[in-house]
């Protein structure tokens, strides 16, 4: 009836703020005696030289798109919006502040501070001053991206690693510091929006730049790009997990590895889930040698399932069609059988079947494994993540439709792409808990 029935039942629990005036999901203080994945302070020891945030266009709608050649359609009409405003400036002057003087209809324009700043120098754009480029733009979605610094709000550290299209490099990318969906961890081959992994810091594999003289003997020049490519991992980074194996040999790769191995350690996110809300990671050094085996082998097996999802075996589901008439219609006219408007599960409220997803009129998957959307990456399963992105969906505010199945008949040229795609994930989700549940314990003090 009141907080004196907490005092009469003796169950008040005194709690003492810690070391970091903390009261409530207090940090373990052993997390600091670990290497940090990464710093960018030049005097402090770190795991990688250097790291990124995801990729902020601030205009996903105009520069982000499942269809290449509507993708340029979009840019080019932009720039074109921007060079009839910023004409108008020059002939009449701008008098009054950018804001009360543009054009803000946003069917037309997509004005952000930069692009502001950019008008009141009057700097033209160029669509050749971009590229457009593979994007990884939530889990398990690619889709394609216009790259530019002036239609990119914030690029970050991105050119160095992935400085065009050709560029080959794997990141690792990891929740920012209090994210809303706790933390998650996501390897991927292709350059990664703010909000693949939720205000996500990437760790590369490699680091690019131009390429010096004295370079050769340090980095080798990759023929694709023309500039210099070496590792990202420190020689300092290497030396500390080296020093407590120093029979065996770690390279640089076998870190990358066993540091995606690591992240995924149920164990170490339970014992250090408060530190992970509020700091970057930090990584520890396993006692035994076949441990870090253990965790390097895990971290490639489930590197190759995640950045190769779109090849993975496709899992046997059981489909129920509307009408097994329209089967002439698949063969007939494909990109209209296996057009995607929206996935659903079957059922709604308390009986939604997850084991059933409505696919379109025309096919229903049966017996998806509920254990697949045991695989949460991002605050959402796998799976989840490809229901809501294998979609056709018009933004409000540009009128632009962005629409998955462009991508599956113009990129893939396979119009069936978004249903062996959640498949596929099945079998990713699958094969990602299995190796996770075999991970060894942390082993560390």
């Amino acid at each position: 009836g009141s907080i004196d029935g907490i005092t009469k039942a003796a169950n008040w629990e005194q709690i003492i703020p810690d070391e970091n005036n903390d009261w409530l999901d207090q940090a373990n203080s052993s997390f600091d005696r670990f290497l940090v994945i990464g710093q960018k302070s030049a005097n402090n020891a770190k795991i990688f030289e250097n790291y990124s945030l995801g990729v902020v266009t601030g205009r996903d709608s105009w520069c982000i798109h499942s269809s290449r050649s509507q993708l340029e359609t979009n840019v080019r009409r932009l720039i074109s919006s921007y060079a009839s405003e910023l004409a108008r400036k020059k002939k009449h002057g701008c008098r009054r502040d950018v804001d009360s003087f543009v054009d803000r209809d946003p069917k037309k324009h997509s004005w952000t501070r930069a692009l502001k700043n950019d008008f009141k120098r009057e700097r033209s754009l160029d669509f050749d001053d971009g590229e457009i480029v593979p994007v990884c733009y939530r889990p398990f979605t690619y889709q394609w991206q216009y790259f530019s610094r002036r239609l990119n709000e914030m690029v970050s550290q991105m050119p160095r690693i992935f400085p065009d299209a050709e560029a080959s490099n794997l990141v690792i990318q990891v929740s920012g510091v209090g994210a809303r969906s706790g933390f998650s961890v996501l390897m991927c081959d292709r350059m990664p929006n703010l909000h693949t992994v939720d205000t996500g810091q990437c760790y590369p594999l490699y680091l690019y730049e131009d390429v010096k003289p004295d370079a050769t003997l340090f980095a080798s020049a990759d023929g694709k790009t023309g500039l210099t490519r070496r590792y990202a991992i420190t020689d300092e980074g290497i030396a500390h997990f080296q020093a407590d194996h120093p029979r065996q040999r770690i390279s640089k790769e076998d870190l990358f590895y066993y540091i995606y191995g690591m992240l995924h350690s149920p164990e170490y996110r339970e014992c250090f889930k408060h530190n992970l809300a509020k700091q970057l990671p930090r990584i520890p050094a396993v006692k035994s040698f076949d441990d870090f085996k253990a965790f390097r082998d895990a971290g490639n097996a489930l590197g190759h399932l995640h950045v190769n999802f779109e090849t993975v075996e496709r899992y046997m589901v059981t489909f129920k069609e509307r009408n097994h008439r329209l089967i002439p219609e698949a063969v007939s006219n494909p990109k209209k059988f296996y057009r995607v408007e929206r996935m659903k599960f079957s059922g709604k409220g308390k009986t939604k079947d997850k084991t059933e997803v409505i696919y379109n009129e025309n096919i229903t998957m049966k017996n998806v494994p509920i254990e697949a959307y045991d695989y949460v990456v991002n605050g959402k399963s796998a799976l989840e993540w490809v229901m809501a992105r294998q979609v056709a969906k018009t933004d409000k505010a540009s009128g632009i439709v962005n629409d998955a199945n462009d991508y599956a008949n113009e990129t893939i040229g396979d119009p069936k792409y978004p249903l062996e795609l959640f498949q596929r994930v099945i079998t990713v989700s699958l094969e990602t808990m299995k190796i996770v549940n075999r991970l060894p314990r942390l082993g560390i003090d």
